[in-house]
């Protein structure tokens, strides 16, 4: 099958990543809700002064970590964060970032360089879209209620 194929050989650099919209360690939790909004993103990633990347901030973690803990929203991100971060680069297979992504439980996996300063996010959307690219006649003709009949004949 063409996908199971392209899962193992086409790489990462291939999808449409969404931005790397990063912040310090020490930016507030208050200014990374501002900047997902402002930016419409699901995280933000977390980076020291040199680019690297050391954390991931996201709507999960809003709700798990701030809000469920009644956590003041001047509290420095480093205090919130999910670290470490399971993180891809572009020359990885799409197949083994969909794997880490499944396995984890992530909808979202940072794409980074060598050195580890990000370069984007591959999120569970750009996913969906690559697998649409592989059954475009099947997804795009499935009428919206597939249990629904047509109450009369149509046609000639």
């Amino acid at each position: 099958m063409e996908l199971a194929r392209n899962l193992k050989v086409e790489s990462v650099g291939r999808l449409r990543l969404g931005p790397a919209v990063c912040l310090p360690c020490h930016a507030s939790i208050s200014e990374a809700v501002d900047l997902m909004r402002e930016r419409r993103v699901g995280g933000v990633l977390v980076c020291e002064a040199q680019g690297q990347l050391v954390g991931l901030f996201t709507e999960r973690d809003l709700v798990r970590r701030v809000l469920a803990r009644h956590m003041p929203l001047l509290t420095p991100l480093h205090r919130c964060m999910t670290s470490p971060v399971q993180t891809t680069t572009l020359h990885e297979p799409v197949g083994l970032a969909v794997e880490r992504m499944q396995k984890g439980g992530f909808r979202h996996l940072p794409v980074v360089d060598a050195q580890g300063r990000p370069l984007g996010m591959l999120s569970s959307r750009v996913i969906v879209h690559y697998l649409v690219e592989h059954f475009p006649a099947t997804i795009y003709c499935l009428p919206p209620d597939p249990g629904a009949l047509p109450s009369r004949r149509e046609g000639a």
